[in-house]
């Protein structure tokens, strides 16, 4: 072959290369013709399933005519297993266009094919549900009746059980609890009456059924009332879960209100390199109070690392030594505030009312400032971190705008940077033992290299400067401490981190 007839080859089968690439973009993609195969497929077995369906429940319904003409909702089983063919015959439409389309291969009916596919597959999936409840509800009906010896005997044990039931502990806690804590009178009131209406149902439900039940228990089938008897027998069955249950939760709630809680923000770290771990170390400090005004509680507290996701960690990283969570006495604990706040200060009472069960405003030298009772000084020392100290008219008043707000408050060091948080004044000295301060998370502050060295703080004790020198005072330990030596804080400003207010502890 001369080398003219080699050129004028190859031009040809280039030519025809190009064709036939060309040819193949402009095709449907070949999963979307994989799906439409499939689902041809698919509906094909879910006409076979609903078919099947609808003679079964067809077989069921001549067989025991008797049970199926006294349970109201099988009237309905002829309309459902109708939807359940329209639903199909709608598919079927589909799938024909489908089926046109996949023969044509258009690339540019793409998107249509796809509306298509989803639409059928909705149709063949909702025809198939209805279809197969349809048979579970009738098989349910008759297994039922099979078993009537051990309906009847199950009815009556979730009888016995709702019957027997002692609503005496739970009212009575739930009656206190509404005395004590008058807020929560009326959804404690009507939790109580749910639960006796509960059992007046289920009583008025047993009376109702007693014929139904006497007759089925002597085989005498004959125009007996099966929906009925059925339907006594699940709400029977539904009060003897539910009694008990809604009791425990009645009794748990009324608990909740003696009880108030905060989750501190007391440490947090990232381990590892490359795909990094986040902690933080939360301490959950528990005051449990006799009554409302009691003037003593039993404080517990726990600590405890816990794995957090980047973004929980991000959003929270301002807030060392905050109470993330903070749930006061008569509360639930679903109505936790979770805005961040400096720790105790939710336990202070408003200036105008002076006082209240955890401690009271003393004025000394010309200043206001919140003195924790000393029953309460476990709470207090946990809180603050062993590290208490007193608390001024101007940054509580701060607190409680910032608070009105939802926002949260990092108060004011008297000059241009914050009190409380990570960034805080206070919180670098009262956290300089942490992993956080170890690792240099506070940086530029003098408590970062000097873990427990407070001699160049301005909160330091003139003892505490000299070689040797104790650890600042605790203020308020004993019921009416003297005045300690101190420089009462400038009107605040309440500082906002950009990332800011209303964060949720634990959220992801």
């Amino acid at each position: 072959m001369s080398r003219s007839s080699l050129k004028v080859l190859a031009l040809v089968l280039s030519i025809l290369i190009v064709v036939v690439i060309a040819a193949g973009f402009d095709n449907l993609p070949r999963d979307l013709r994989k799906q439409i195969d499939a689902e041809r497929g698919q509906l094909a077995a879910a006409r076979s399933a609903v078919g099947a369906d609808r003679d079964e429940v067809g077989r069921e319904s001549q067989s025991e005519s008797a049970l199926f003409s006294g349970i109201p909702s099988s009237r309905q089983y002829p309309e459902r297993f109708e939807m359940a063919s329209t639903l199909l015959a709608s598919a079927g439409r589909d799938m024909d266009e489908l089926s046109l389309l996949e023969k044509q291969n258009r690339r540019q009916d793409r998107q249509r094919v796809e509306t298509l596919l989803a639409g059928e597959r909705t149709e063949r999936t909702n025809a198939t549900t209805e279809a197969s409840g349809v048979r579970q509800e009738a098989d349910h009906w008759v297994d039922l009746k099979q078993h009537l010896p051990n309906a009847l005997s199950e009815m009556e044990r979730d009888y016995r059980t709702v019957h027997d039931f002692d609503l005496a502990p739970p009212t009575a806690t739930a009656r206190k609890a509404a005395m004590d804590w008058p807020e929560k009178k009326a959804d404690l009131d009507a939790r109580l009456a749910a639960e006796s209406d509960l059992a007046a149902q289920s009583e008025r439900a047993w009376q109702a059924s007693a014929e139904a039940r006497r007759q089925a228990a002597s085989g005498n089938y004959a125009g007996l009332d099966f929906g009925a008897l059925f339907g006594a027998a699940d709400q029977l069955k539904s009060a003897a879960a539910d009694l008990p249950a809604k009791a425990a939760e009645l009794k748990a709630l009324s608990a909740q209100l003696y009880y108030s809680w905060d989750k501190l923000l007391v440490d947090m770290e990232r381990r590892g390199s490359g795909s990094r771990e986040y902690q933080q170390k939360i301490r959950t400090v528990r005051t449990q109070l006799a009554d409302a005004n009691a003037k003593t509680g039993a404080t517990t507290s726990d600590e405890n690392w816990v794995q957090v996701s980047p973004s929980t960690y991000d959003a929270m990283r301002n807030d060392l030594g905050m109470a993330v969570e903070h749930k006061p006495a008569g509360k639930y604990d679903s109505e936790a505030d979770r805005v961040a706040q400096p720790a105790g200060f939710a336990y202070m009472a408003p200036l105008a009312q002076g006082s209240n069960q955890y401690g009271y405003w003393q004025h000394s030298g010309g200043h206001d400032f919140w003195v924790f009772y000393g029953q309460y000084a476990l709470m207090r020392d946990l809180l603050f971190n062993h590290n208490y100290r007193p608390i001024d008219r101007g940054d509580w008043e701060g607190y409680r705008g910032s608070q009105t707000r939802g926002q949260t408050y990092y108060g004011n060091d008297g000059g241009a940077g914050q009190r409380y948080g990570t960034q805080g004044s206070t919180t670098q000295q009262t956290y300089s033992g942490s992993s956080y301060a170890k690792g240099g998370g506070f940086k530029s502050s003098p408590f970062a290299s000097k873990p427990g060295s407070f001699r160049d703080s301005p909160y330091a004790t003139p003892s505490s400067r000299q070689p040797g020198g104790s650890a600042p005072r605790s203020f308020g330990s004993n019921p009416r401490p003297a005045m300690p030596s101190f420089h009462p804080t400038p009107a605040p400003r309440s500082f906002h981190m950009p990332s800011g207010a209303g964060r949720r502890f634990g959220r992801h």
